[in-house]
């Protein structure tokens, strides 16, 4: 029992983090011994209202012991230690344990009823995560479940629905907003004073920055976005048949990835196969990055082969090498936030879970002023135009080349 008890509520631990918890849930005919539903950091003044409705079971015996069937709070540290008394034999059931906050089991339902609401305290600040529990072997629930998690601030009269730790969030995101509307008003300066240089992707670009600004200002940000598939029209002119095709499919199925993504977040950990889910479209997302980088290195090879006889051929397989170059400065921004923003949210105390989020806007804001200087309107800038003077140097340079490596 403790085996199956183990792997879904851990994992549910370590890569569900939320922010705000007001959440409704639909059970449907599950036998699963644990449920983990959400988690969230209480203050000494946390509150839990939870209404559990259309409750249903699949055995109506009424000599069913419903004090193993019920709803608890704990902490991860809490749960490894009711895994040691499971497998200890001390207990048989996770909600036998005097470890975990117990909210309510069936047995406090009324005979006949198929609803309960319960208003639980909780005056113990920690990082506590909501489970259900079924103890009776190859017994189905079905039920609908609404939760909502709050901490009571300025004496009670006021409900904070942020996480204790992410509660200074909305001052961090008009701090940056601040920042990306200054960017935004050097960017139109920049625009303004060199307008003979200007193309469309610099308009594009401070559209990026305004939107970026305006999202965090309206806090609606809970983490970073990414632009999937930027630098297809720079890149389409230069590519052959096969390697657009490839393109067309990797990009799409990316866009695909990162929406399933978004929504198996917003679902939560309650969901059966979430965590499965979880990391098939995480593995999608990054086959797809890694994909797109194959059509660019076989037409740099391709054109490579050209470019020693063709100056055109010279010009292009330059475009592509800037493009490559900068294609995997974004693949390390995208991936090494990620890292950095799991690894804060898994090691740092619920306290300082902000501390995630400023990271991972730090490092947002630092790739966007890299594409800005990379990007900047110039005469020469070797992204947009390659002169003949250029078209010289790469041909000349492809003539002291031997072999190419990524």
């Amino acid at each position: 029992m403790a085996r199956f008890l183990l792997f879904p509520l851990l994992l549910a631990l370590l890569f569900s983090i939320s922010s705000a918890e007001i959440r409704f849930s639909e059970v449907r005919s599950d036998d699963r011994p644990i449920i983990p539903f959400d988690e969230f950091g209480f203050t000494h003044s946390g509150r839990l209202e939870l209404n559990v409705s259309k409750i249903q079971l699949s055995d109506t015996n009424p000599d069913l012991d419903l004090a193993k069937i019920g709803f608890f709070l704990c902490t991860r540290d809490t749960w490894l230690h009711v895994l040691l008394q499971l497998e200890d034999g001390e207990i048989t059931c996770a909600l036998q344990s005097d470890l975990i906050k117990t909210v309510f089991t069936f047995k406090d339902i009324p005979v006949g009823k198929k609803e309960h609401s319960v208003v639980y305290k909780e005056n113990e600040a920690d990082q506590y995560t909501l489970v259900f529990a079924n103890c009776l072997t190859s017994l189905k629930v079905s039920m609908d479940v609404h939760s909502a998690m709050y901490n009571l601030e300025r004496g009670g009269g006021t409900r904070d629905y942020l996480s204790a730790g992410r509660t200074i969030l909305p001052r961090v995101y008009f701090l940056f907003s601040l920042v990306y509307f200054v960017l935004s008003g050097i960017w139109i300066y920049v625009l303004y004073k060199k307008r003979l240089t200007v193309f469309r992707i610099h308009l594009f670009m401070l559209a990026v920055v305004i939107m970026k600004a305006l999202n965090l200002l309206c806090e609606a940000e809970d983490k970073s976005y990414i632009l999937i598939g930027t630098g297809w029209s720079f890149l389409k002119p230069y590519l052959q048949d096969k390697e657009k095709k490839v393109l067309m499919i990797v990009i799409p199925l990316q866009v695909v990835a990162n929406i399933a993504q978004v929504v198996i977040d917003e679902t939560g950990p309650y969901g059966q196969d979430w965590i499965t889910w979880k990391q098939i479209f995480l593995l999608v997302d990054v086959v797809c990055c890694c994909a797109v980088l194959f059509p660019i290195v076989w037409s740099i090879k391709n054109l490579r082969e050209a470019a020693r006889t063709d100056g055109k051929a010279a010009v292009n397989l330059m475009k592509l090498t800037l493009f490559r170059q900068y294609y995997i400065v974004v693949i390390c921004y995208i991936y090494f936030t990620r890292v950095v923003v799991y690894a804060l949210e898994t090691i740092t105390s619920y306290k300082y879970l902000w501390t995630s989020v400023v990271a991972s806007e730090l490092a947002t804001l630092a790739f966007y002023l890299y594409t800005g200087l990379k990007f900047k309107p110039e005469a020469h800038n070797p992204y947009f135009v390659i002169d003949d003077e250029e078209e010289e140097a790469a041909a000349e340079q492809l003539k002291l080349e031997d072999e190419f490596e990524l």
